[in-house]
């Protein structure tokens, strides 16, 4: 795949850029392992001295960071001021609390004194994507430099200048040369990456070919993988829903990054009891939104990342039609220039349709009408996915333990799945393992080192 930015809005190229030679991955790679000798020993006061800098800076550019993810991938500008809000604010939050999510854990052994001490473990692969460019990005670099780890980042192909901006906000804060580097590299690539010696562990954020492809050369190298991968998320609405607020929260939930979001409600489970009702006003919300270039501010249906990501789209919407879904609404591609389709709900899906198992990565929502609360839980686990998910009620309680009874990473409750610096982000199944952000997010790449003092008269 070729590393250019090719604005979605009018699918024209505007920048490409030449991959890295075997000879300049080697000397990356080198670099950043030499450089992991000197930063595993400073202190997190000086870690967190050079993150908040990239923070600081990264709200100061805000206006040409954000400009350049809707340049590259069509985000709605809107949603990249917010995207680079919300790197910024979990590159400060691990500047702040990493030296307490990784003190020493004191053991009471039944003699002497034990400890646990949590220690870096060298350069890290960060493997990310296209559609949240420094989001993404931000949740694998902050915790892992503060933890005394470097790490080489291979971006997505598509946002190449995405990738050089967060590589030259380090560069500005005064970061040492090799504490994040980037990568040009085609996907073809990484498991010789990742087959360093010099690479101790990789993360990626991706789908489930790319996952699977990744874990396979971690496991065969003996090193861990951290996978976040795609997701199908349930967005359940009980008879005892606001209709009106569940309605508003599920055209954000989908239509959040044009759909283009591991946790957007993709499938939207409503009770029967209601299900009349919330559909009507779920499709007058959905076809009233306006369709125009994503750096217009009233704009709210832009473009998807790339014509590809179209294509693949619509063939999903028409294999699940001639499989005997019924289009609700929109089902087709716009009529204009760039990587634009309507916004689209599908209705009687079964089993075996592609919108019944794979996930529909844009602005396609897959509505099902349900009996009672205990089908919704049973269809929102009939999935090969689970990352997040959501229920509707206004029996707070009752939400809760339904939200136990689903196979997920994360269960939100009269909202749907979000993030924020604080909670954390994983799934399970097909999507994936291990955890990102809040303290879980930088346990997974540390080394728990036992520390044990014993008395030569301890027994044993």
């Amino acid at each position: 795949m070729a590393i250019q930015t090719i604005n979605p809005f009018n699918n024209q190229v505007i920048k490409s850029y030449e991959e890295m030679t075997p000879d300049a991955v080697e000397i990356a790679i080198s670099i950043a392992d030499e450089t992991f000798q000197y930063w595993r020993k400073t202190t997190f006061t000086e870690r967190a001295n050079l993150l908040h800098k990239v923070a600081n800076l990264m709200r100061k550019q805000k206006d040409i960071l954000a400009k350049l993810i809707t340049l590259e991938m069509g985000k709605l500008l809107a949603q990249s001021y917010g995207e680079i809000d919300l790197s910024a604010d979990i590159i400060d939050y691990y500047a702040e609390n990493a030296e307490t999510f990784l003190e020493d854990q004191r053991l009471e052994p039944e003699f002497g004194e034990a400890y646990i001490k949590s220690t870096p473990i060298g350069v890290l692969l960060g493997v990310e994507p296209w559609n949240f460019p420094f989001y993404q990005v931000a949740r694998f670099a902050a915790p892992n430099i503060m933890a005394g780890n470097v790490v080489v980042v291979k971006h997505a192909s598509n946002v190449p200048q995405c990738a050089l901006a967060i590589h030259r906000l380090f560069e500005e804060a005064g970061a040492p040369n090799g504490v994040y580097t980037n990568l040009f590299l085609s996907g073809s690539r990484i498991d010789e990456v990742v087959a360093d010696v010099r690479i101790k562990g990789v993360s990626l954020t991706g789908s489930e070919a790319a996952g699977a492809s990744i874990a396979a050369a971690a496991g065969k190298a003996l090193k861990k993988s951290v996978l976040e991968l795609g997701g199908s998320d349930a967005f359940i609405v009980l008879a005892d829903a606001d209709i009106d607020q569940s309605v508003d929260w599920a055209v954000i939930g989908r239509m959040n990054n044009t759909g283009q979001c591991c946790v957007a409600a993709k499938r939207i489970i409503v009770v029967e009891e209601v299900a009349d009702e919330f559909l009507a006003k779920f499709k007058a919300k959905m076809s009233g939104l306006k369709v125009g270039g994503p750096m217009d501010s009233d704009t709210q249906l832009g473009p998807l990342s790339s014509e590809g990501a179209v294509i693949n789209l619509i063939e999903q919407v028409q294999r699940s039609v001639s499989a005997g879904a019924k289009v609700l609404l929109g089902g087709k591609l716009i009529d204009r220039q760039g990587a634009f389709i309507e916004a689209t709900i599908l209705g009687d899906i079964k089993p075996g349709m592609a919108a019944y198992h794979e996930e529909l990565f844009g602005p396609v929502a897959a509505f099902y009408r349900v009996k009672d609360e205990q089908a919704a839980i049973d269809l929102a686990n009939d999935s090969l996915f689970g990352l997040g998910g959501s229920i509707f009620t206004s029996d707070i309680e009752k939400g809760k333990r339904l939200a136990e009874q689903i196979d997920t990473g994360m269960v939100f409750i009269n909202h749907p799945t979000w993030t924020q610096a604080d909670l954390p982000f994983g799934g399970t199944k097909g999507s994936g393992y291990g955890r990102e952000l809040s303290s879980l997010g930088i346990q997974e790449f540390v080394n728990k080192k036992l520390i044990r003092v014993s008395a030569l008269t301890d027994p044993f």
